[in-house]
């Protein structure tokens, strides 16, 4: 017998799945249900006027971007043909499906999205690195002090920096200083890593939600900036994707935050990657606490009885849900864009920092909605990852302790380059 959740899964409710067989169509934030949260309107081929980023004037050679490159592509996928100074526990910090979906960045920007992606990693890997999170906050400060000086163009010689400096200086000079990269959007995805160090819980999954959109939506803007791309539309639908990303994200590293992996001393005269501070790391369970409310979980059964603690599985089913909501909420406003109509809400971000759209005559841009989110389609693709990983989610009923969800996922390739030819995310 079906459990609930499994029946509420395959439920004959007449909707626009994404994927056959999954339970990703179960809410639908666009739908005639949840109406009352938006406002339609229509939408018009919009431009953000872009301003002027430096270039670089720090004597940085070829052979250092060369190298910086390989460090930050090695850091993606995991290249053990390279050395990296970071301890083995934290290989699954990884991002594989960014270095696979590289493929689809315009060639002109893959070298910006490269070294954004590692610099994600970086700040990922700093609670595993650092034991103590005053150590933490010292390292997010060094690199909150490296956006600036990357901006200005004179990068510290670290890698990450250096070609993310590279890719910047690129950008202004094919665009002739029109693009250009938000300092603020950089300086909001460090501080959005503050939590991960102590662990703080997500009060709510509005906050969680928040959290994905200061981290994974933001990601996808500046990816979008370096092509450049200042369409409201296109940021629209990097919103909804950026949060079902992060939200799976936490989802994902959730095994990994209740059961961390002791970081290894530091050796004698060793590299600065290495864990600083000694120490045991104490477990926490994040999970939005009016969903474990809700579902009935106690972090303390968690740490004590991992997968078979009670409600664990209501609660990922929960959040999960979440996640598929976003996703299906960005297919829906493609759908609509290519039968003719408007993406059918407003977007919620709009005149925040970054989202500010210069409409006044003579800057519109050549490109409807509809062409704009095709030429940045290719910065949508972690949709089809996470909804691949929320897929195999669902067929291990929830368990996010399942060893299956540790595994790479080898249809990607072919699922992303599919859904880049049709443009489509279902």
């Amino acid at each position: 017998m079906p459990s609930p959740r499994l029946r509420r899964i395959f439920s004959p409710e007449p909707v626009n799945l994404i994927l056959n067989m999954s339970f990703l169509g179960i809410a639908r934030p666009c739908q005639a249900s949840r109406a009352s949260r938006f406002h339609l309107r229509s939408f018009q081929s919009q431009k953000r006027h872009f301003g002027r980023t430096q270039s670089i004037a720090a004597p940085i050679t070829a052979e250092e971007v060369q190298g910086a490159h390989k460090y930050c592509v090695a850091l993606l996928s995991y290249d053990n043909t390279v050395p990296l100074t970071y301890p083995s526990s934290t290989i699954r910090k990884y991002d594989r499906p960014s270095y696979t979906l590289s493929t689809f960045i315009p060639r002109h920007a893959q070298s910006f999205y490269i070294a954004l992606r590692a610099l994600n990693v970086s700040l990922s890997m700093i609670p595993d690195t650092t034991s103590s999170p005053t150590i933490g906050l010292m390292r997010l400060q060094f690199w909150r002090d490296s956006v600036t000086k990357i901006l200005a163009g004179t990068p510290p010689k670290e890698p990450v920096a250096i070609l993310l400096a590279s890719a910047i200086s690129e950008l202004h000079e094919r665009t002739q200083g029109r693009a250009r990269i938000s300092k603020g959007w950089l300086t909001r995805i460090i501080n959005a890593r503050e939590q991960t160090l102590t662990n703080d819980p997500y009060p709510n999954i509005a906050a969680l939600e928040s959290y994905a959109e200061n981290t994974y939506s933001t990601l996808m803007y500046l990816t979008l900036s370096a092509l450049p791309m200042a369409s409201v539309t296109a940021d629209h639908v990097a919103s909804h994707i950026g949060k079902a990303v992060g939200i799976s994200a936490v989802l994902r590293g959730l095994p990994f935050v209740a059961f961390p992996a002791q970081p290894a001393q530091a050796p004698a005269g060793g590299a600065a990657g290495s864990a600083i501070g000694g120490g045991a790391k104490q477990g926490a369970v994040m999970l939005p606490l009016d969903v474990m409310a809700e579902t009935g979980v106690r972090e303390e059964d968690v740490l004590r009885y991992g997968a078979q603690a009670e409600g664990l599985r209501d609660a990922v089913f929960t959040v999960a849900t979440r996640a598929s909501d976003h996703l299906i909420t960005a297919q829906q406003m493609l759908s609509n864009l290519q039968a003719g109509e408007d993406v059918g809400h407003e977007f919620e971000h709009e005149g925040e920092e970054g989202h500010e759209y210069d409409v006044s005559p003579g800057t519109r841009s050549n490109e409807s909605p509809l062409d704009e989110v095709n030429r940045a389609f290719g910065v949508f693709l972690p949709a089809v990852s996470t909804r691949l990983w929320l897929d195999r989610l669902q067929k291990q009923d929830f368990d996010v302790f399942s060893p299956e969800l540790l595994r790479s996922e080898w249809r990607l390739p072919w699922k992303a380059y599919s859904a880049y030819r049709r443009k489509s995310l279902d």
